[in-house]
């Protein structure tokens, strides 16, 4: 689901035959020549940097321009916000280029753009659902075919429940190495299931019965990181029945479920975040809780009844200072629309 945290970039002609981009957060400027092919400068400007390099490899060419970023997604807290600079970027790129692509080709050409110019390992799921969200509901995406269904959150039992986001302030980037390393975890266990099993596609194909068979061939840490994968898919086969059902309670089961999984399993959470969880689900109108985004810090989400979200977030808030000193930042959330196109008469702005 996308939660109401935007980012905007804001495009204009440029009269001096290069590309500038501006971000008003980071006081930053970056201009590039129009047939510029630099390495990335490992800075916030890769991104959409990077956005524009996939469209040139398309055959999409614009302009000149001044592109100016700004918004409010917290960086480092696994709340897709380098997606979210990506999405805005390309949207606002492909106005100003008078092209258009398909929701799906959007989307995967951010990814690409986050994995070949700024060398993060990331997948596709943020980038899409800040594409393609729909307010009042979740997505279910088949990050194979990139097809997907939009799964209502606002009846029955999930209509007076709220998402809770808490910011742990513990910063972390994919583009760093634990992120790459269960990565290639993940698909040397791949590897061998796909080699024992060659009807397999990937591991959404794959059940536990064939990881048992395999694991005598992999290393544990392989095993595990595929056993989170095959469970957390199941787990989310269930949460689409949940949400359909409007079944609050079992939602909120899976949630906490799932983030045992990614703990023990795949291993990416850290103190911090297994500090919020266990403190959240101990509190009043807490159904479930766990980490979101990348891991290794950022936040956790908490599915929280309505009339308790005020009291919860500033229990769980205080509870985490007394216990880190740190000083959590909390966000009371519903689910919203994604991306969108806003014209103007001297320039585009568009909103991720």
């Amino acid at each position: 689901m996308a939660i109401p945290f935007s980012t905007t970039a804001t495009i204009s002609p440029n009269s001096d035959s290069q590309y500038h981009f501006h971000s008003e957060q980071f006081k930053e400027t970056r201009e590039i020549t129009l047939d510029d092919r630099s390495e990335a400068a490992g800075n916030w400007s890769d991104y959409p940097v990077g956005v524009l390099r996939q469209l040139q490899l398309r055959g999409i060419t614009p302009p000149p321009f001044h592109l100016e970023i700004h918004g409010n997604v917290p960086f480092g807290a696994g709340l897709s916000s380098s997606a979210s600079v990506e999405v805005a970027s390309a949207i606002a790129i492909l106005a100003h280029a008078n092209a258009t692509l398909p929701l799906e080709e959007i989307a995967m050409l951010c990814k690409l753009a986050e994995n070949d110019y700024v060398h993060s390992p990331c997948g596709i799921m943020d980038q899409f659902v800040i594409t393609a969200a729909k307010a009042g509901h979740a997505l279910l995406l088949d990050t194979r075919s990139l097809s997907y269904e939009h799964i209502p959150m606002n009846h029955d039992g999930l209509v007076n429940m709220r998402i809770v986001v808490c910011n742990s302030m513990v910063k972390h980037s994919i583009a760093d190495g634990d992120y790459g390393l269960r990565r290639r975890e993940v698909e040397a266990g791949q590897d061998v299931l796909r080699a024992a099993f060659p009807q397999l596609r990937d591991l959404a194909d794959a059940t536990l019965d064939q990881l048992e068979a395999c694991a005598a061939k992999m290393t544990p840490e392989s095993y595990r990181r595929c056993r989170h994968i095959i469970t957390e898919n199941a787990r989310v086969r269930k949460a689409k029945n949940a949400m359909v059902a409007g079944d609050a309670a079992n939602l909120g089961k899976l949630m906490i479920a799932a983030h045992a999984s990614q703990r023990d399993d795949f291993e990416c959470s850290c103190e911090e975040i297994d500090f919020l969880v266990d403190q959240a689900v101990a509190l009043e109108g807490c159904l479930g809780a766990r980490m979101t985004g990348g891991g290794f810090g950022g936040c956790t989400v908490n599915l929280v009844s309505q009339d308790k979200a005020d009291t919860f977030a500033q229990a769980l808030a205080a509870a985490y200072l007394k216990r880190f000193n740190i000083k959590a930042e909390t966000y009371i959330c519903e689910a919203v629309d994604g991306a969108m196109l806003r014209n103007s008469t001297k320039a585009k702005e568009s909103q991720a």
